[in-house]
């Protein structure tokens, strides 16, 4: 099962994520194989989160990954989102055709309710990762996000059909990983 987590970070808690970034590499060396998509949020140059797509048994595994992490654990972040994902495009980031230069990149995250949208990824050669946020059992749908490479925000937010969704968020992403 795929899973998306999202950790937010507590305002001023740079310091203290820098200070962890080898322990925070070394817990995320042990999920190799499982992630999909990794990578920290900016707002202009400043820090604001990060991403981890990865592939776990379960709910419980992945809410364990999400909540075993160095910086959650030491108060770094002050929430996370973790919510069943399907992989729509079938491949991790590391294979993304685009590579891992050239162009902006973005974190789309649309959160919806009622009748689902954007189930399959729409024809995008600037598409990293796509795929809709679904309950623990997969039979609700309740949102999508998306990775991409855009040449700006308002345009990265397009990937998503707008009136579908109760709110939209735009942030700018970096690919993350040592692969």
């Amino acid at each position: 099962m795929e899973f998306f987590c999202y950790h937010r970070d507590r305002p001023g808690s740079e310091r203290l994520r820098h200070e962890l970034l080898e322990e925070h590499w070394s817990y995320m060396d042990r999920f190799d194989k499982e992630l999909i998509a990794r990578g920290p949020t900016f707002a202009g140059d400043v820090l604001t989160g990060s991403i981890h797509i990865v592939d776990l048994p379960d709910p419980a595994a992945a809410r364990a990954f999400a909540f075993d992490e160095p910086c959650y654990q030491a108060g770094a972040y002050r929430d996370v989102m973790v919510r069943r994902w399907r992989n729509t495009l079938g491949r991790t980031m590391w294979e993304f055709p685009g590579g891992r230069t050239g162009g902006d990149r973005f974190l789309v995250i649309g959160l919806g309710e009622g009748e689902a949208a954007d189930l399959e990824a729409p024809p995008n050669d600037d598409l990293i990762a796509f795929g809709p946020l679904l309950s623990d059992d997969g039979s609700a749908w309740l949102g999508t996000v998306a990775l991409l490479r855009a040449p700006d925000p308002d345009t990265a937010r397009t990937v998503l059909t707008e009136d579908r969704y109760a709110a939209v968020e735009v942030h700018a992403w970096e690919f993350g990983g040592r692969r």
